[in-house]
């Protein structure tokens, strides 16, 4: 059996070895994707991203019970930072993940970013592929929490949960362009401290100055039923309250979870759900799948670019020639770049 067939068999051991080989990159691991794709864009993939501390992993590990409550099996990528003396991931998050480690029915793979920016790894989507071919139900892909510009993973999962906690930061640093305008849904972690109703509030007026209503959700914030999950998200989030309506564009819930103790995630996991059936009915999950397999099919060719560059041309071999030149001052780098394109250029059209 090769992997390919292990894999859509669900085999566990094909599953490792190619999972390996796929974070290696290179040929046997294109073959790989390749054999799979047509098993893929079968579960829905929800990624979790937010600053360091804000209790990502704890929440994924809650949300993935959810999930196992209703009987759906869970692959989890946990992208981490990479170690400086090992390259690989340090593995905090899944230490974290503990509790739903030993579940059969879940997967964990930790993944090091590699030098790579934007808050996930080189090959995280081709990992997120590997799971729904083997069959996972649902796909969370936890970034490594850089901040402002982790943005990837809008790219990559189809709903994108930010996570936020009551010392995220101010007023001002709540309104920033860049990860909050990203998002799908906001969680509130940590929402039993002090400050949680302040910054809840101040996203929903961010959220609504984006809407040119900015003050529609503040009211139900005077509430006494419950300090994590208010009126206006049960309103939303019944299942006998209004349907979803696909020709209005969604509107980003603002949850409270306390994720040590599980409060708030079946809420959470609710409005992923309902977030799905929205992105299905309007026809934007086809649209975000269509722009995603553009963006990755542009990588793939960047990245096999770069090699035939480096294996089939004189490149490197013409840099190595002109870098004492660029060392001395008595070329520029553009200078030697723009001589090394033309000479690839001349061997090309050869």
């Amino acid at each position: 059996m090769d992997l390919v067939d292990g894999i859509l068999k669900a085999d566990s051991r094909s599953m490792a070895r190619a999972l390996s080989i796929i974070e290696s990159g290179g040929h046997q691991a294109q073959e790989i994707l390749k054999g799979i794709f047509s098993k893929t864009g079968r579960g829905v993939v929800v990624g979790v991203t937010g600053p360091p501390g804000s209790g990502k992993s704890t929440l994924v590990d809650k949300l993935a019970q959810a999930y196992r409550k209703q009987s759906k099996s869970v692959g989890i990528v946990a992208v981490d930072p990479t170690s400086p003396f090992t390259g690989g991931a340090l593995l905090g998050d899944r230490i974290r993940m503990e509790s739903v480690s030993l579940d059969p029915h879940v997967f964990i793979r930790s993944m090091a970013t590699r030098g790579a920016h934007g808050g996930l790894a080189t090959t995280t989507e081709e990992v997120a592929d590997l799971l729904e071919a083997f069959g996972f139900q649902r796909i969370i892909v936890e970034t490594v929490g850089v901040g402002q510009t982790e943005l990837d993973i809008a790219r990559t999962a189809e709903t994108t949960v930010l996570v936020l906690v009551p010392e995220s930061g101010d007023g001002i640093q709540t309104l920033k362009a860049g990860v909050m305008e990203i998002a799908d849904l906001y969680v509130v972690n940590k929402s039993d401290r002090l400050g949680a109703d302040k910054l809840r509030q101040e996203v929903e007026v961010m959220l609504g100055i984006r809407r040119g209503n900015a003050f529609r959700h503040v009211a139900p914030h005077h509430r006494s039923d419950s300090r994590t999950v208010g009126q206006s998200d049960r309103k939303r989030l019944q299942p006998d309250g209004p349907a979803v309506r696909p020709s209005e564009p969604w509107e980003p819930p603002v949850l409270g979870t306390v994720a040590s103790t599980g409060q708030g995630v079946d809420e959470l996991a609710e409005a992923l759900d309902r977030h799905h059936v929205y992105l299905e009915a309007s026809g934007q999950l086809v649209e975000r799948r269509r722009r995603r397999l553009a963006a990755r099919t542009r990588a793939v060719l960047e990245r096999g670019v770069q090699r035939w560059l480096v294996e089939a041309t004189r490149a490197e071999e013409l840099l190595r020639q002109r870098l004492d030149e660029v060392t001395d001052g008595r070329r520029s780098p553009y200078d030697v770049a723009a001589e090394i394109l033309d000479q690839v250029k001349t061997g090309v059209a050869r």
